[in-house]
């Protein structure tokens, strides 16, 4: 049995994203850190007008012995004028510097993708990749008894090189799905707050630009969907009546899906919901029971309306697909949102005329358009930009880099504007 140790974890969003964020990640690594035993204070900067100071003021009132901070986002994504959210991050860090000698340890969905660079950006003393419940609580473990943090699986640390690879368990049954200490960031009186809720982890579809499986793995693993729908019922009677399944891909095993929806009927929680489809092969008897389970609006990926860039993207469906499952969704009363990710590779003036045509033909209830690809670490789509000479090898793309199809720009940017103007 190991000393209990004192820990502050921090939320280091500080954006206001496309909706209410609620930091659901660091919130399950404050739980499963608690029921490790150890003493945890909750710190979301989301609501902190000075960061830097909110820190240091926590850190005097719970001199801690571990500090955690979690790193959502690296950049916003946006092309023609990116903010490298990242540099908001450093001062936090170094804040923890200032005022305590505690070490500090980074992990989140951002930092999972790019674990070195964003370690040696930030000047953090270790880093955890994958999924935090289980390997940092096994940080706190191998700290206390001095024992080498290099050891353990997902483990970063700062100035050193660890052979091992993120962290993921097996048997997500058996970490937790909340923490009250997410309660001060969501009032269920707040307009338009929707509650996070992850049932399954991981993505098989091998997308060319996308980084999930570096954060989730390829591997998917599901909670028990009782286990999920009874969680639901829960956040229902703590006030709250609107739920995101933040899974990347609601349907997908398709199984787990029906099952979700039928214990969501059967315990009629009268929640709200929404999720995200991989629109391939979703059969109407899955849109008919999600809509009987409260599913009220879907975001639909499908990212390009011309068959030819869903291929270089290494889509599974076609337009058709996408067509027939928005025609269902809005058939059983579901919204629909869709996106587009304009620029990739073979895209030309043509194929984005394509797509806009497409999408528009769709009556969806809202769309969003996004110019250029985000290149991230070991995907084909950054193997390709190595090739095009787009990046060099030894660019490690924590400053945002992105791929624009030749012939474009600026173009694109004043063909999409109406359509930015809509979003």
């Amino acid at each position: 049995m190991i000393d209990a140790m004192r820990v502050l974890l921090i939320s280091s969003n500080t954006e206001r994203l496309n909706m209410i964020t609620i930091p659901l990640g660091l919130g399950v690594v404050a739980a499963a850190t608690r029921r490790a035993g150890h003493d945890v204070e909750f710190l979301d900067l989301l609501r902190e007008p000075d960061p830097a100071t909110a820190v240091c003021r926590a850190i005097a009132a719970h001199p801690p012995d571990v500090i955690g901070i979690s790193v959502r986002n690296i950049d916003d994504q946006a092309r023609e004028s990116p903010r490298f959210l990242l540099a908001k991050v450093k001062p936090v860090v170094e804040a923890c510097h200032e005022c305590s000698r505690a070490p500090v340890v980074l992990g989140g969905a951002g930092y999972s993708i790019f674990p070195d660079a964003a370690l040696a950006y930030l000047g953090a003393d270790f880093g955890v990749r994958g999924d935090g419940e289980v390997a940092f609580p096994a940080l706190l473990e191998y700290l206390a008894s001095g024992r080498d943090p290099c050891e353990l699986p997902g483990v970063y640390a700062a100035g050193r090189r660890c052979a091992n690879d993120a962290s993921f368990s097996e048997d997500l049954d058996t970490l937790p799905m909340w923490d009250e200490a997410l309660r001060e960031t969501a009032n269920p009186a707040t307009p338009d707050l929707w509650i996070p809720v992850q049932s399954r982890r991981g993505c098989p579809n091998d997308c060319s630009y996308c980084s999930t499986a570096k954060i989730q793995g390829r591997r998917l693993r599901a909670r028990g969907p009782r286990q999920v729908a009874e969680h639901v019922a829960v956040l229902a009677q703590a006030g709250y009546k609107r739920v995101y399944f933040v899974d990347n891909s609601f349907n997908i095993p398709e199984q787990h899906a029906f099952e979700l929806c039928d214990e969501l009927s059967r315990l009629a929680t009268g929640v709200e919901w929404r999720c995200i489809l991989y629109p391939h092969r979703v059969p109407e008897e899955l849109v008919r029971r999600m809509a009987q389970a409260g599913c009220v609006e879907v975001s639909l990926g499908f990212e390009s309306g011309c068959l030819q860039v869903l291929r270089e993207m290494n889509k599974r469906f076609t337009p058709a697909d996408v067509r027939e499952i928005s025609d269902m969704l809005s058939a059983h009363r579901i919204r629909r949102w869709g996106f587009l990710l304009l620029g990739g590779p073979g895209e030309t003036r043509e194929t984005v005329e394509e797509s806009i045509a497409f999408a528009e033909s769709l009556g969806l209830e809202g769309l969003r358009v996004t110019v250029g690809i985000r290149i991230y670490p070991g995907t084909p789509l950054a193997n390709l930009a190595i090739a095009e000479g787009v990046i060099t090898e030894d660019d490690d793309l924590l400053v945002p880099r992105f791929y624009l199809a030749s012939g474009l720009e600026p173009w694109i940017y004043d063909r999409v504007k109406p359509l930015l103007r809509g979003a």
